[in-house]
């Protein structure tokens, strides 16, 4: 689906892509509302075995006993506990992202299908034999450091922020102090992860990058040497958050497409 025209506050012409309803309408048009959920089920057990991984890390790495923070005083001085709390958090999520992301490139692999009207992955243990054969066990691991990354910076980010706007911007003599203190991770961690998802972005366009798929190959997409020769890629077609928006998703000016 192409871009259309348009124009912004100052009447200059402008790209945009077709909103996220727009692609899932068309999608429901020419495979019906069961197109909507390729890739489906490696995503869901790429999930339980995400959730499976860190429950039974707990069990084995059992965290520390978590105190209660009373007031400001205590809060400043709590930096070594979060710095602990989020490397625990950390050393957690990328051994869960390691062994789930096989079946997370799966997944990608399964929806990006619909662009060539492909059927080459049909099931999770087809899909495992093919990616084995053709790429080897590397294969099942491609888009994974920048993935790895994205968790990595977002945890300390979300954290750390967290930290520091309760320690030193809430006020103990406001009276919704403890109220706004519950809410300041949920919001750091909506503000961090727009800022993390080029990560993510360029993770996913890896995973599926060059694997015999037309969505993977030009014109849809340039061969990458690596993540980072993606990553290069986007920033200079300023393409880093493409698709972070549900709505409102305009294309830079130095992207290409390949129209039908």
């Amino acid at each position: 689906m192409p871009p259309t025209i348009g124009t912004n506050v100052l009447g200059r012409k402008v790209l945009y892509l077709p909103s996220f309803f727009t692609y899932a309408k068309y999608i429901v048009q020419v495979d019906g509302k069961i197109g909507l959920f390729r890739g489906l089920s490696p995503r869901l057990m790429s999930n339980a075995l995400s959730t499976v991984t860190r429950g039974s890390m707990k069990k084995v790495f059992p965290p520390d006993e978590i105190e209660q923070v009373s007031n400001k005083d205590d809060m400043k001085t709590s930096l070594k506990k979060v710095v602990k709390e989020t490397s625990y958090e950390m050393m957690m999520q990328c051994v869960s992202r390691m062994l789930a992301h096989p079946l997370h490139v799966i997944s990608m692999r399964c929806m990006v299908q619909f662009v060539g009207r492909e059927a080459k992955y049909s099931g999770v243990l087809s899909s495992i034999g093919k990616i084995f054969k053709e790429e080897g066990l590397l294969g099942f691991f491609v888009g994974l450091i920048p993935h790895l990354l994205g968790d990595v910076v977002f945890l300390w980010g979300c954290n750390l922020l967290a930290h520091f706007i309760n320690a030193y911007l809430v006020d103990d003599s406001f009276s919704q102090a403890l109220a706004i203190r519950s809410y300041t991770k949920f919001v750091m961690g909506i503000a961090v992860s727009m800022l993390t998802y080029p990560f993510l972005l360029v993770g996913d366009l890896m995973a599926v990058n060059n694997c015999g798929l037309q969505a993977g190959l030009p014109p849809y997409s340039p061969v990458f040497k690596s993540w980072i020769h993606c990553w290069k890629y986007l920033s200079v077609q300023g393409q880093l958050f493409r698709g972070s928006s549900l709505l409102f998703r305009r294309v830079s000016s130095g992207s290409c497409f390949a129209l039908e």
